[in-house]
């Protein structure tokens, strides 16, 4: 009898324990997803994280889930090529040297070349009644027709309404209403880590889409463009990517993939996109005046502060931009900087290297004043010259 009950009395409690295990784990596996997707949350329906649960009972946080958003983006991401004339070579005479040195590389009189659209690059739609952003190296010396071909497959002619080599970018237009774009975002927004997609037409591969974080903001002397203040990403950015769209989790357009760092001429995991801000105002720029205005104080020729130049300067300083030549006609000499003064900030902003210096003043408006703080002899002063336009040839064509 004792062992019957001592029986029963084990089987109660093993159940028991099993019901409070279960509910345990049940209740573990919801409150994992609540905090993962909460109810009413603000993201955009096609960024939310999709949550998966493990086989260990575990809730394992997924990827996002980015279709909704790249669905919409690669319609207004474009291909860029250029019409150029491309040799015939079904002539044999064309392959004999001797021909060759008499009557060039394409004669005329044996019929020439044939014009080709050769693919230069991507670009994106930034505006419904047709205009385009892409890079100037896309641009180059190229064309001068070009040709935009959209994800519908249509192709349309375009013209170049300007170019602006010390940011990269390019604006091109075409004759089209009603087409696709990508809402604009704020790239001063941007924080590291957070994700971002790529999308152009890499090795012609149209529409591609790559998936990254960003990596860093504001780099600088990357030795691409004279004025660079690139976002750094590790989204799959190939030849062929240049011109094409950087896009936030948010559906938004952040950046014109640029570049590449590698070694190999391929992908290595460095990629840089010119920020939207920057690119937006370098449209605006082109579109009203054919060229980018920037300031200037003039003609100073600089270089960058190092330790042991500080030491010898006797400045209490180790980072600013040494003042080396400079013209009598500059604002920056009518203010009273002269050779040997070491700049530190601009506007209160710190000058730690030439390329940062320029950006300040590039960016300052035209025909006002901005404080320079510098040392000179040991002493730290001020000065307040006045910015005037950057003279420079107009890049409209």
């Amino acid at each position: 009898m004792k062992r019957l009950l001592f029986s029963a009395f084990a089987i109660v409690v093993g159940l028991t324990a099993g019901l409070v295990l279960t509910g345990r784990l049940h209740s573990s596996q919801s409150s994992d997803a609540a905090a993962t997707a909460p109810p009413g949350s603000g993201t955009s329906q096609a960024g939310q994280a999709a949550v998966q649960t493990g086989g260990a009972g575990r809730g394992l946080a997924g990827l996002p889930d980015f279709t909704g958003i790249a669905g919409q983006a690669v319609s207004a991401v474009t291909k860029v090529s250029a019409t150029q004339a491309v040799r015939s070579a079904q002539n044999p005479f064309f392959n004999d040297p001797f021909f060759r040195y008499f009557f060039g590389e394409e004669p005329e009189m044996f019929g020439g070349g044939e014009a080709r659209d050769v693919p230069l690059g991507s670009g994106v739609v930034v505006s419904s009644d047709g205009y385009v952003l892409t890079n100037n190296h896309v641009v180059g010396d190229n064309g001068p027709e070009f040709t935009i071909g959209l994800a519908d497959k249509r192709e349309l002619r375009a013209r170049v309404v300007g170019t602006d080599s010390w940011t990269d970018i390019a604006l091109l237009k075409v004759n089209a209403t009603g087409l696709p774009v990508i809402p604009w975002g704020d790239s001063s927004k941007l924080k590291v880590a957070e994700w971002v997609l790529a999308i152009g037409n890499p090795f012609q591969l149209n529409q591609t889409v790559t998936l990254g974080i960003v990596s860093a903001i504001g780099r600088t002397n990357v030795g691409v463009a004279a004025y660079e203040d690139f976002i750094q990403t590790d989204a799959a950015i190939n030849p062929g990517n240049s011109g094409g769209a950087l896009i936030s989790g948010r559906g938004e357009l952040v950046g014109i993939n640029t570049a590449i760092y590698s070694q190999s001429g391929g992908y290595q995991g460095v990629g840089f996109a010119v920020p939207s801000n920057l690119a937006r105002r370098v449209m605006n720029d082109l579109i009203k005046y054919g060229q980018v205005r920037r300031g200037t104080l003039g003609y100073l020729q600089v270089r960058e502060l190092n330790e042991a130049l500080s030491q010898r300067l006797e400045v209490p300083v180790t980072k600013g931009v040494l003042v080396e030549r400079m013209t009598r006609d500059s604002s920056a000499y009518d203010a009273g900087i002269r050779p040997g003064d070491v700049i530190v900030a601009v506007n209160g902003r710190p000058v730690e290297d030439v390329g940062q210096l320029l950006r300040l003043v590039a960016d300052a408006p035209i025909g006002g004043t901005v404080t320079v703080a510098a040392y000179r002899d040991g002493r730290q002063v001020e000065f307040r010259p006045t910015v005037v336009a950057m003279r420079q040839r107009a890049t409209r064509r």
